[in-house]
C-alpha cells in the first residue's frame, strides 16, 4: 500500500475567502476553499494590442490544479489575504506574462459572482476584470501559461461559439463585457 500522496503546493497556498455579497471574510487553503465550494475572488486582466484591434489569448498548462489546458483571455489568479482584486490583477500580468504595469495603466472593465461547476468541483468565484492596452514582448511563466497568441474579438468569438472548446467558465460568463 502506498503512502497517502501530500496535496501539491498549489492546493496548501493560502487565499482569501470571501462572502457572497464580496466582501473579503478570511483566509484557507486553496485547496479547501475549491473543495467545500467556499466564495472566493480572483482578478485578471484582458492584454489588448495598443491599437485595441487584437487581444490575448493563451493556453492554461495541463499541470494547473483545476482547469489544466483550458484556454483564457484574463491573465490572473485567485486574491492573496489582504490584497486587493486590482494589486491581484497587476501582480498576476507580471507573473504569467511578464508584463510589468503599474495599478495605473489596468482600467476596471466589471466583475460577476460566478457560481458552476468546474472540473467536478462546485466553484463560487466573484471574478473582477481589467484591462491594459500593450505592445511590448510577453514572457510566459512556464509553470502556468503552456502558449499564447493574438487574436481579433471575432477571432474568439468564433471559438467560443465551438461548444467543445475549452474555457475558463467564470471568464466565459464575463466575456460579453470583456468584449464591449
Amino acid at each position: 500500500m502506498s503512502a497517502p500522496q501530500s496535496p501539491p503546493p498549489a492546493a496548501r497556498e493560502t487565499i482569501a475567502v470571501y462572502d457572497g455579497a464580496g466582501r473579503p471574510v478570511g483566509a484557507a487553503a486553496r485547496g479547501d476553499v475549491y473543495r467545500d465550494g467556499l466564495w472566493h475572488a480572483s482578478a485578471g486582466v484582458l492584454v489588448r494590442s495598443g491599437d485595441g484591434e487584437r487581444l490575448y489569448v493563451h493556453r492554461r498548462t495541463d499541470t494547473k490544479l483545476v482547469g489544466a489546458g483550458a484556454h483564457d483571455c484574463l491573465a490572473g489568479g485567485v486574491v492573496a489575504p489582504g490584497e486587493t482584486p486590482e494589486v491581484t490583477a497587476v501582480r498576476e500580468l507580471a507573473e504569467e506574462l511578464g508584463i510589468e504595469a503599474p495599478a495605473s495603466a489596468v482600467r476596471p472593465l466589471g466583475s460577476i459572482a460566478w457560481e458552476g461547476a468546474w472540473d467536478g468541483l462546485d466553484m463560487r468565484c466573484h471574478l473582477f476584470a481589467y484591462e491594459l492596452r500593450y505592445d511590448g514582448p510577453i514572457r510566459h511563466q512556464p509553470e502556468e501559461i503552456a502558449d499564447g497568441w493574438w487574436w481579433t474579438d471575432a477571432q474568439l468569438r468564433a471559438h467560443l461559439a465551438l461548444p467543445d472548446w475549452p474555457f475558463v467558465p467564470d471568464t466565459r460568463a464575463l466575456i460579453e463585457t470583456l468584449l464591449a
